[in-house]
């Protein structure tokens, strides 16, 4: 199974949209794109695994291991990427700016119900990032 980011670049963030067989899920928010430097930039375009990770303090996540030259890369809650990302991509209600947007943990929440979901039918799951 496959979900789709479809992003847009701007000097002070990265936005885009998670579709899901054609449907869009959610919004996205992440850093720039500063040629993939580790907490400063977003991750590259790629097909990505998506994977199950635990974490004492936030519990769950949907992690994206294998980033080339990057480590601990996740989908979590987030409403400014400068502020509160430091390369990870998280998802939103709506897009507010460059790199901002609003309600993110019910974003997450919706899109964690449709990987775990999939998870759940033993599918695997796939991120393909796209400019």
């Amino acid at each position: 199974m496959t979900l789709i980011l479809q992003r847009k670049y701007g000097d002070r963030g990265t936005n885009g949209t998670i579709y899901f067989l054609g449907d869009a899920v959610c919004h996205t928010i992440e850093l720039p794109w500063r040629d993939n430097k580790r907490r400063e930039s977003c991750i590259p375009e790629g097909r990505y695994k998506l994977v199950k990770r635990t974490y004492a303090k936030n519990g769950e996540q949907i992690g994206i291991p294998n980033v080339t030259g990057r480590e601990a890369i996740l989908i979590h809650a987030a409403n400014n990427a400068q502020k509160e990302l430091l390369g990870c991509i998280a998802p939103v209600t709506t897009l507010t700016g460059e790199g901002t947007g609003d309600h993110s943990r019910k974003a997450l929440d919706k899109l964690k119900e449709l990987v775990y979901s999939l998870w759940d039918m033993e599918a695997e799951v796939f991120l393909v990032i796209r400019g």
